[in-house]
């Protein structure tokens, strides 16, 4: 190879690197980082916090354990549910 061979090798590689770029900035480094908020959320659930899950159930956490939540759905209603499906949790209003 000469040097006008690696020239056009590298111009012709150089607008795949900048979409990649673009792409990974745009779509899987936030993708990342919203994964890795959703995971320290579950992680910091305890009793009493109130959660919506995905379904768009409002349940109050009894127990959390390792494989599953137990949550409360009303007086009578304790379920278990799987971490994955937390939406998020529910502030307080004070």
């Amino acid at each position: 190879m000469n040097g006008a061979e690696q020239g056009n090798i590298l111009a012709s590689l150089f607008p795949l690197l900048i979409l990649f770029a673009i792409f990974y900035f745009l779509v899987i480094r936030p993708q990342q980082k919203q994964a890795k908020q959703h995971k320290e959320m579950i992680a910091s659930l305890k009793k009493g916090d109130r959660i919506v899950t995905t379904g768009g159930l409002i349940a109050e956490v009894i127990k959390p354990e390792e494989d599953f939540i137990k949550i409360k759905l009303n007086d009578e209603t304790i379920v278990k549910l799987v971490p994955d499906y937390v939406a998020r949790k529910i502030e307080d209003e004070a």
